[in-house]
């Protein structure tokens, strides 16, 4: 009798095997914990707890603190990217472009200023900060009032054909924060109040806001602060 030996069965398919989880030089970490946190405060505000972040992230409390021994230094770190890492040297050179008007240069820098601040990372962390610490805000104003807000003043006092350079006056700098913080307001409804005004909060017609914008100033600013005086009319001859 012939004995037959059992079929054999092929083998299955192999198992893939898991990929391996690249490990994260130093530099690679401290991006993720960083750009971690700025979404994280963005979320919560700067007074979320860091253990929560930790969570988020997906690493442990002791490796945040690791890299960022407190608080503090994490946020002085988001400041350094996300606040004063916008800062373009272009910005100034327009401003001080001696070929430009003054409505070109500012619609430029706003049109390209406004593509870096409006985002919902910068727009809500300003405002945590400026609802708690102010740490933020007081760093980043500064940051305007040395680079920026006197190149604005000194163009708009050209544009109106004044041609003093002395401290700007409280009416001078508040109709230029009327400017700048109009078009941070774009921003604040978008990512703050989250309110449609005009039916729509798309960034479509930012471009168009912002022209308007200065447009605006720089109309008003001549007719509010350096309007030339009108001649006195000579009195009406009187008839008997």
């Amino acid at each position: 009798m012939i004995s037959r030996a059992p079929p054999t069965r092929s083998p299955g398919p192999t198992p893939a095997a898991a990929p391996q989880r690249r490990r994260l030089s130093s530099t690679e970490r401290e991006q993720q914990i960083v750009a971690g946190a700025i979404r994280f405060f963005a979320d919560r505000g700067l007074d979320g707890q860091l253990r929560d972040l930790a969570r988020e992230i997906g690493v442990t409390h002791a490796l945040l603190y690791h890299y960022f021994p407190t608080k503090q230094a994490l946020i002085d770190r988001v400041y350094v990217d996300l606040f004063e890492g916008l800062w373009k040297p272009e910005w100034e050179q327009t401003l001080d472009d001696p070929r430009l008007d003054a409505q070109t240069k500012f619609s430029r820098f706003y049109c390209d200023y406004a593509r870096a601040i409006f985002e919902r990372s910068f727009v809500r962390i300003l405002v945590f900060s400026g609802l708690s610490d102010h740490t933020i805000p007081n760093r980043f104003f500064e940051l305007l009032r040395e680079r920026l807000f006197p190149r604005l003043i000194r163009e708009t006092r050209r544009h109106c054909g004044v041609t003093s350079r002395t401290k700007p006056t409280a009416r001078e700098l508040e109709l230029l924060m009327g400017l700048h913080g109009g078009i941070f307001y774009i921003g604040l409804r978008r990512w703050v109040y989250e309110q449609a005004v005009h039916g729509s909060e798309d960034s479509e017609h930012d471009e168009i806001f912002i022209c308007d914008r200065v447009q605006a100033y720089l109309l008003s600013v001549k007719a509010v602060l350096y309007a030339v005086p009108a001649k006195k009319r000579a009195a009406p001859v009187q008839f008997a």
